[in-house]
């Protein structure tokens, strides 16, 4: 590190000479990996250019439709290269989805009738599933519960692997079974993400068993972390959020959804209605946004990755427990930080909050989070509100402390960020 960087850190920012010893060797540890990451960043973004060329995308392309947005090119053709980009047949691209869950909400509503069971696979979904599902308990919200739909769960083993032997148990013993889901993410578990050669695993297992299955794979934070993505290796149906990685810290709100052109077509109905699904839909002048967002996103993704790794090492050095470990392969840009002490998890917290562009003078604090269980903390000090490929970190206020860390749209935004919060906690 420069030293005029170094001076300016201690003097504006108070980051300790221990802390900056601790970066350097964390630094000097993770650089192969970087080069590692590079090269897909370099391969995904040459895919993504090739996507926009077959479409033969022009400034036309940005749009500005408005009332039912009949016809409007712009987004009939985005649609058309993010299936480009996922390999697969239909995607449906929208800034109408309001977050990641409200796409997922879609997919899983459009797809699933009174009767039929939902399998999770890897655990517990994330928390803001929790109501769409109906394991919240509340029947007064909608739920796949009210209307019918059955769930059932089979959590991982110890080790932290998918348990083969009871989804084969399930799917054969419950002919109602009609989706399989598989999270990616690691939510607000202790896990890892799971490998494109896992979900790969998971879904030959399900399909040798039952073809007529749906795979359906939240790739929320995993986008261009791989050369594939899940619609690569089977996945009928995948959802994501374009304030995570697939919008490049550009797009201002919305979700996709892609896979096979039936299931993509029954969640577009959920999204508007039926008969009109993906037909109609005014996109209020973001059409250039949403395009730029997806050509930047492969190096953006990987900044944010590398912000990660960085975390990964650092943080281990300063004696806490992580997952991933640094050289530990990747399929998101999450890093989880074990405290074990609500005091640091909260310090680590506000650290990221005071090294944001925006609200850095906000003090953070644990709050009743709409579609949550327990108190949240989430430092986001971002461009965008709630945009998680900025440099962001949240966590439930629950044992055994998990801070989750992610984003960062260049690596050296990232890199002050958790300087600052590592020097919160040593300080």
């Amino acid at each position: 590190m420069l030293e005029i960087t170094k001076e300016k850190l201690e003097k504006t920012y108070k980051i300790s000479n221990e802390v900056i010893d601790l970066y350097e060797r964390a630094l000097n540890d993770v650089k192969k990996e970087f080069e590692y990451y590079d090269e897909i960043r370099e391969y995904n973004q040459l895919k993504v250019l090739n996507a926009m060329q077959k479409e033969r995308i022009s400034e036309s392309h940005f749009t500005n439709s408005s009332g039912y947005g009949y016809d409007d090119i712009g987004r009939d053709s985005l649609d058309k290269v993010y299936a480009d980009v996922f390999n697969c047949e239909s995607a449906l691209v929208r800034p109408h989805f309001v977050n990641g869950t409200h796409a997922l909400g879609c997919a899983l509503f459009g797809n699933l009738r009174p009767g039929d069971t939902m399998l999770s696979v890897c655990g517990e979904p994330y928390d803001t599933l929790h109501g769409i599902i109906g394991t919240d308990n509340n029947k007064k919200i909608g739920s796949l519960k009210e209307y019918g739909v059955n769930y059932e769960q089979i959590d991982l083993k110890e080790n932290g692997k998918i348990d083969f032997d009871s989804i084969e148990t399930h799917i054969k013993n419950n002919k109602s079974i009609k989706l399989v889901h598989i999270q990616r993410s690691t939510g607000y578990g202790w896990r890892k993400a799971l490998l494109i050669s896992e979900i790969k695993e998971i879904i030959d297992f399900v399909k040798n068993i039952n073809s007529d299955l749906i795979c359906f794979v939240d790739n929320c934070y995993g986008e261009f972390i791989d050369t594939k993505e899940p619609t690569d290796v089977g996945a009928d149906l995948i959802a994501g959020s374009l304030i995570k990685n697939i919008g490049g810290g550009i797009a201002p709100t919305g979700a996709y959804i892609a896979g096979k052109e039936e299931y993509v077509t029954q969640a577009a109905y959920r999204l508007t209605v039926p008969g009109i699904g993906g037909e109609c839909g005014s996109t209020f002048g973001v059409m250039r946004l949403l395009y730029e967002g997806l050509f930047l996103a492969p190096h953006v993704a990987i900044e944010a990755l590398k912000g990660a790794l960085l975390c990964s090492r650092i943080m281990e050095l300063a004696g806490f427990n992580v997952l991933p470990k640094y050289t530990d392969k990747r399929s998101d840009i999450i890093q989880a930080i074990k405290f074990n002490d609500k005091d640091k998890l909260i310090k680590f917290c506000k650290g990221i909050q005071k090294g944001s562009p925006v609200d850095s003078f906000v003090q953070c604090e644990p709050w009743d989070m709409p579609g949550y269980e327990d108190q949240i903390i989430m430092a986001a000090g971002a461009f965008i509100q709630g945009s998680s490929i900025e440099l962001s970190a949240d966590a439930p206020i629950r044992e055994p402390y998990i801070a989750y860390l992610q984003g960062g749209l260049t690596f050296d935004h990232a890199k002050i960020g958790i300087l600052i919060a590592l020097s919160n906690i040593l300080n």
